[in-house]
């Protein structure tokens, strides 16, 4: 599968990091797309440059380049999934405001009738926050909280990163032993 992974400013960026990592093991061509926010919330929270991220993908896209392959309908991305997505990632999604190259690249899968996958990490919301979400989800966008569960019994971060990794992986079709699954 070719995919494009879009990362924003919220609180999360662990999640894209395993999401990629994942991802690349399988086989799958990974593109991805970083915000202003996201590289600085990259580097505070994990520490990642942009010269480390280009080494993990495909193709590391500038946000500013509106003209970049995955801003056209013809580049045949079969999914994209934005984690961890801001609130205002998602509000420029829910009203078709392409300002950059993430939120366009968003903006071609809901056109083109792709799977489109956002993971806010915001809590909490308030009504505008929700509203915006519905709307997407009105529109066939998958919203995936990351809000991990813990029947698995999670024991390190890594536990609760992986179960909602795998949870994403199960929404793009792909097949991963990353958390016990409930059986009951």
């Amino acid at each position: 599968m070719k995919l494009v992974v879009g990362i924003t400013g919220a609180s999360g960026s662990i999640y894209a990091l395993r999401l990629i990592e994942v991802l690349r093991q399988a086989g799958h061509e990974v593109h991805a797309v970083v915000t202003d926010s996201g590289w600085q919330v990259l580097d505070y929270e994990c520490g990642v440059s942009r010269e480390a991220l280009a080494k993990r993908v495909a193709v590391l896209y500038d946000n500013d380049n509106v003209g970049a392959a995955i801003a056209s309908g013809s580049f045949r991305a079969d999914a994209m999934v934005v984690l961890p997505c801001s609130m205002k990632t998602a509000a420029s999604i829910a009203h078709s405001m392409s300002d950059n190259l993430l939120t366009r690249a968003a903006d071609v899968m809901l056109k083109e009738g792709r799977k489109l996958i956002l993971v806010p990490r915001e809590t909490p919301m308030h009504a505008i926050h929700l509203e915006n979400l519905l709307k997407l989800a009105q529109l066939g966008v998958r919203i995936m909280p990351a809000a991990p569960g813990f029947y698995h019994r999670p024991q390190t971060i890594e536990d609760l990163v992986d179960m909602l990794v795998g949870k994403i992986c199960d929404q793009l079709g792909i097949d991963t032993d990353l958390f016990a699954r409930w059986e009951g």
